[in-house]
């Protein structure tokens, strides 16, 4: 294993519940004031994976949109917080947005490891928010939630939910152990497959980050949609799958015990159509408890199931050599 996992992708797994309270502390002091109409969050790929967990978990007073792509949104004022993140802060869209902003003179905070994001803070007097460098920016989703909740709250714009995060923190090292075998064994059953994930509305941000743990992790195809949008479209596609090779997909459900009670017959119904077709399907039971808890628990068992998949096929699952590769060409 030690001959694969270069960057000792495990001990990052298992070490990410510390990263909740680091966050938070990191973020302690980090606002800006204003009578603000909306929050912008300027983010892409791993940096705006804490936008999706955040908008599932907390009701906010004013509306927080997500701008995955080159400077600001159209709907971006002098009324709005602007919230740039980038676990690298070199990121060229989320730099966009940064020079946007602080161009127009918006009330912007910056969350980043350092990089550019830094530098342009510093020079202009922006609240920033520096998180530890060292990991993939998929592995920092604890680091990178509880610094936005953090200044959320410190900016009034949601509820105080720290002490929530904190136990939240060591439930997940309570569990993390059960969780890893858990993944190990969920591997094995979906070994030399393309994973498809479903899940219902109110989980599609887990279907959505296993779906991007294959992508990076298992360095494999993915996809993932939610209940009851795909029984009205890509339910349709397993009718053809057999010309496909249905022995190449597997399709896992993540169920949850207050899923609607429709949403559960249909999950049930669509995994008897598939299984019809010949293509593996699992379930998985999404844990009990808070929705925060649901969600980093499975998120987290994401994780190891991804992990294991790659050193399976003797792949390290640290290196997105692509990713690289492509920013290297783009810089041309």
């Amino acid at each position: 294993m030690k001959n694969i996992d270069n960057s000792n992708m495990k001990q990052v797994i298992i070490d990410s519940p510390n990263q909740l309270k680091t966050g938070l502390e990191l973020a302690e002091n980090i606002k800006v004031s204003g009578d603000f109409k909306n929050v912008i969050i300027c983010a892409i790929g791993g940096s705006a994976l804490p936008y999706n967990i955040l908008t599932s978990i907390i009701k906010t007073t004013i509306p927080i949109f997500i701008h995955r792509d080159y400077n600001l949104p159209e709907l971006a004022s002098a009324d709005s917080l602007i919230i740039c993140i980038s676990y690298s802060g070199n990121t060229e869209e989320g730099l966009s947005s940064l020079q946007e902003a602080i161009n127009k003179n918006f009330k912007v905070i910056s969350i980043a490891t350092g990089g550019k994001f830094e530098e342009m803070s510093l020079a202009n007097n922006i609240p920033f928010v520096k998180i530890p460098l060292g990991i993939q920016p998929r592995s920092a989703t604890g680091y990178l939630f509880s610094a936005l909740t953090k200044v959320l709250i410190n900016c009034g714009i949601i509820k105080d939910i720290s002490f929530e995060i904190m136990d939240l923190a060591s439930d997940l090292r309570d569990i993390n152990l059960e969780l890893e075998k858990q993944g190990k064994k969920l591997s094995k059953k979906i070994a030399n497959k393309i994973p498809v994930i479903y899940s219902s509305n109110q989980f599609k941000v887990i279907s959505r980050i296993w779906k991007i743990k294959f992508n990076e992790n298992s360095k494999i195809p993915s996809f993932f949609n939610y209940f009851p949008e795909l029984n009205h479209n890509e339910m349709v596609g397993f009718t053809g799958i057999k010309k496909l090779g249905a022995k190449n997909f597997a399709v896992l459900i993540l169920q949850d015990e207050n899923d609607n009670e429709r949403i559960k017959k249909r999950m049930k119904l669509t995994a008897n159509i598939i299984k019809k077709q010949k293509v593996k399907v699992e379930f998985i039971d999404i844990k009990k408890g808070s929705m925060m808890f649901k969600i980093f628990s499975t998120l987290l068992l994401g994780d190891w199931v991804s992990y294991y998949l790659a050193l399976s096929q003797k792949i390290d699952p640290s290196p997105v050599k692509l990713v690289e590769d492509f920013k290297k060409q783009m810089a041309k």
